[in-house]
């Protein structure tokens, strides 16, 4: 009898929670998900640290795992977000002295701990008792196809939607945060591990996402509208008339299944901040790992309002392939999310790859510039993946600090220098504010959007191959070009209701958007601003259909031009005269507008014997401001120059662009009001630049540098400079 109510109760208890978690995903997340205004943030020094899995290690050793870190100069560790099957062995049976000794162990040598909710990876007997947990992952293709059902034995695996799952990530997470509440070696938690939507379309997720378009339309006839579902003959008479995703051919259907794919994730991460902070300690902050930042089916700028602090996990190239610009636009990223500093919970160690077919260890001194390099976009913790080389399974090769035979090494003799420094200089390094004049706007419809109708495709005619050029190579070439100029970047949002902040506003094919936010862009122009925007830029609503007017819609008077035509470029074609002096960058590629200029001036024109008659550049002063549009998808040579020459036509140009190409800076205020300048020379020589800021001292060798001094920086390193005197009132 016992058992069968004990059954009953948590089948009644699923049901509620089914209930519950419906009606939470058409709304926002409750009130007690919002960022607390109660966790400690103001961090005295730099976290410097590794997860780290205990449960991992071949043999027991953890003493010398310890000691080992203690002697590094650790300070912190992440640990507990990948074993759930270690808390709950068994079904409700749950289990903390495996965890508590590896805590009490890190307390007693000082070192602080960050806890992470074990979500991602679901147990066995979960998958067992409950086999409708595993994902049916949506199976996109041309003409689609029905889910491809998940098995167990991978991570990720989950619909998170799931009553079932739901119920057990719940009971879950108000043990183990209880558990530890008072426990003042954990100053943190960190919510699931790198979430996505896992790409499910089970059922529940789909009945989830025709009452979400109940809501949102109304009516089946305003769908039909919105979606031009008389297209094929495709309307609905009834909402259970909706079909699923896997068989919809609506762009418009397509578009708003990515926007609920991001809701879920969403709703997900501030259910689960909910439940931590009802039962953690005000002093405990609450953050998320982002794999990596500008998904397409995540919201990071959503999530981020449930979180303390966000984090993300950044991995790049190494060896020749090091030169800091996959953690700028990564960093850049995730500091505009709530315009405050991050954590980046992992980072390469040594080797990073899935075979071992891609194994490139760091050279001698980029283990440590790249910790800098982190801190220099704002980062107040950097942590590595992971401690210790795994002796088996899949990530064998995504090697630790220490490798396998789990003894000090040259990486770990890196670490431990660096470590020593910033117990030094960490209390000025922490807390960094940076100030940019520069903006990409980042559109995640956008994104999505192109991708179903991609203007650069490896694929034959009516059918899909890979993208060779697509939203999100554009967004990354314009950062790099940034990068490579020296200037600052954050990024902004569709939902960003001012841009007046920044003097420069980058509009990578902003193919998606309401009348709205063009009309915003349009203002910022006419207030002053200046905006480089690039093609297929206003092209379609919100509803992913093409305006029923002439593109550029909204921002024609803006612009100054109209179009009517374009056309993919079968081969790159050059501009007439190399109007910005690239050379052999002198050349434009894959999608060509036929731009006919009303008031706007041509400044670069193709040099084809029928599309020259077109301009591929014009510029439109419109109010105090300036439009700059590109018709077209430039080289990254040609990227960089026009992007110079917006540079200096809104006075953003200085010294830091006639530094060489392999030397970079950045710019900050540290905690004490002083301003700092990191001077990375990531290249194998020696590099000789001039400094031409503030006298004051090299943080890293304790000695003064003057204004014009000589900077001499050693293959690899660096140079922080702190000017000597307070510089709170002045910016960059």
């Amino acid at each position: 009898m016992q058992s069968f109510r004990k059954r009953l109760l948590g089948l009644l208890a699923i049901a509620l929670l089914a209930w519950s978690a419906a009606a939470g995903a058409q709304q926002s997340a409750p009130a007690t998900a919002s960022a607390s205004a109660n966790a400690d943030l103001d961090f005295s020094t730099v976290l410097y640290g590794t997860a780290y899995y205990h449960e991992y290690m071949p043999y027991e050793r953890l003493d010398k795992d310890v000691a080992m870190m203690k002697a590094a100069g650790f300070n912190v560790v992440r640990m507990g977000e990948s074993t759930w099957s270690l808390w709950e062995p068994e079904d409700g049976h749950f289990e903390y002295a495996w965890m508590d000794r590896v805590v009490d162990a890190m307390g007693k040598a000082g070192i602080k701990v960050i806890l992470g909710t074990p979500t991602y990876s679901i147990p066995a007997w979960m998958a067992r008792q409950h086999p409708e947990i595993l994902t049916q992952r949506l199976n996109v293709t041309l003409f689609g196809g029905p889910p491809v059902q998940s098995t167990y034995g991978m991570r990720q695996n989950m619909d998170t939607d799931s009553p079932a799952y739901r119920f057990y990530a719940e009971r879950l997470i108000r043990h183990i945060v209880a558990h530890y509440k008072d426990n003042p070696t954990v100053i943190g938690w960190q919510l699931d591990n790198e979430t996505s939507s896992y790409d499910a379309a089970n059922r529940d997720v789909f009945i989830g996402f025709q009452h979400y378009l109940e809501k949102k339309f109304g009516t089946p006839e305003a769908l039909n509208k919105a979606w031009f579902l008389n297209y094929w003959g495709e309307n609905i008479h009834t909402w259970e008339d909706l079909p699923t995703r896997d068989g919809a051919q609506s762009t418009g259907y397509k578009l708003e299944w990515t926007r609920w794919s991001q809701m879920r994730v969403t709703n997900f991460l501030r259910w689960q901040a909910a439940l931590v902070r009802e039962s953690s300690s005000p002093r405990q902050f609450v953050t998320t790992d982002y794999g990596g930042m500008m998904h397409s089916d995540v919201n990071e700028e959503d999530i981020a309002e449930a979180l303390d602090i966000p984090a993300v996990n950044v991995y790049h190239g190494t060896e020749d392939h090091f030169d800091g610009a996959a953690q700028s636009i990564q960093e850049d990223f995730t500091r505009s999310l709530k315009h405050s500093n991050f954590l980046v919970t992992e980072t390469n160690a040594q080797t990073t790859d899935w075979t071992s077919s891609y194994l490139f260890p760091p050279y001698d001194g980029q283990l440590r510039q790249d910790v800098y390099t982190h801190l220099s976009y704002g980062a107040d913790m950097v942590e590595y993946w992971h401690w210790a080389s795994s002796a088996a399974n899949q990530e064998t090769y995504w090697k630790g600090v220490l490798s396998h035979d789990l003894e000090p090494n040259r990486a770990y003799a890196e670490v431990s220098r660096t470590a020593h420094e910033l117990e030094r200089i960490g209390p000025h390094l922490v807390g960094l504010k940076i100030h940019s004049q520069v903006a990409i706007l980042w559109s995640r419809d956008s994104l999505n959007a192109i991708s179903f109708m991609p203007f650069a495709s490896s694929g034959g005619q009516w059918s899909f191959g890979p993208s060779t050029a697509d939203y999100a190579t554009l967004v990354q070439q314009m950062h790099r070009s940034l990068y490579d100029l020296n200037i600052s970047s954050d990024f902004v949002f569709p939902t960003t209701a001012d841009f007046s902040a920044y003097k420069l506003l980058i509009v990578p094919a902003l193919y998606i958007s309401d009348d709205a936010l063009l009309r915003r862009i349009s203002d910022y122009v006419k207030n002053g601003g200046h905006v480089v925007m690039t093609f297929k830029s206003g092209f379609a609503n919100e509803n992913s259909a093409v305006r029923w007017v002439r593109a550029p819609g909204p921002l024609r008077e803006a612009a100054g031009f109209n179009y009517q035509e374009f056309s993919n470029l079968e081969q790159p074609l050059q501009l007439k005269g190399d109007p910005f002096h690239v050379g052999d960058g002198n050349k434009v590629q894959y999608w060509a507008e036929f731009l006919m200029p009303e008031h706007a001036k041509a400044i670069a024109w193709y040099d084809h014997p029928f599309l020259g008659r077109w301009p591929a550049i014009t510029e439109n002063e419109f109010g105090a401001g300036t439009l700059l549009y590109e018709g077209t998808y430039l080289s990254n040579k040609l990227q960089t120059a026009v992007l110079k020459s917006a540079l200096e036509k809104a006075g953003l140009t200085g010294p830091d662009q006639q530094l060489p190409p392999a030397v970079h800076v950045q710019h900050g205020v540290n905690r004490l009001g002083k301003r700092l300048h990191y001077y990375f020379n990531y290249s194998s020589a020696e590099m000789k630049v001039s400094y031409a800021y503030g006298a004051g001292t090299n943080l890293l060798d304790g000695k003064p540098v003057s204004r014009a001094a000589e900077l001499t920086l050693a293959p690899w390193d660096l140079a922080i400079v702190e000017e000597s005197t307070s510089a709170l009132s002045r910016q960059f």
